[in-house]
């Protein structure tokens, strides 16, 4: 008989289910080496040819919904990383470094797909089951400066449907 899971790791769970969202990664990653998405015409469809307007629309309004996005209808500046989604940014290109230098998941792994298995190593372990790696321990730092995503992404996790999985 299996113990049934505490509910701090199963927000963590489904916490990190939704910043590996391959769309929500895009954009925050996206803003962040680039800038703010203007109002110019075709600049977000431009910047994100490869996503659907569903999985594109879905990971905005994932990214607002956690407070990683600022976004202004109005502004020149359509949309721009508030200070939690720079420090997700960070976050990561931790993950991916480690990823990259550790050829995981492959050695030929994209950006996306490195984050996502590298965060999905923090879920699959209980806490303290082993010393983490940098990007676990940047991981759990970000979700303890940031407890609404927390509660944030269980509210969405049933709403995932739109964008799921790993990025192919």
């Amino acid at each position: 008989m299996t113990r049934p899971l505490p509910s701090s790791l199963l927000q963590e769970r489904r916490a990190i289910r939704t910043l590996t969202l391959p769309g929500l990664i895009r954009l925050v990653t996206e803003i962040d080496d680039n800038g703010p998405i203007s109002h110019r015409r075709g600049s977000l469809l431009g910047a994100f040819g490869d996503l659907t307007p569903g999985q594109l629309r879905h990971a905005i309004d994932t990214a607002r919904d956690l407070g990683l996005v600022h976004a202004d209808e109005q502004a020149a500046d359509r949309y721009r990383l508030t200070a939690s989604g720079e420090d997700l940014a960070e976050v990561y290109d931790t993950a991916a470094r480690w990823a990259r230098s550790h050829q995981f998941p492959s050695a030929t792994s994209d950006f996306v797909t490195r984050v996502q298995h590298t965060f999905q190593l923090q879920g699959s372990e209980p806490t303290g089951a082993r010393r983490q790696s940098a990007p676990q321990e940047a991981l759990s730092e970000w979700l303890k400066a940031h407890p609404r995503v927390l509660h944030q992404a269980g509210d969405r996790s049933s709403g995932t449907a739109e964008e799921s999985g790993l990025a192919a």
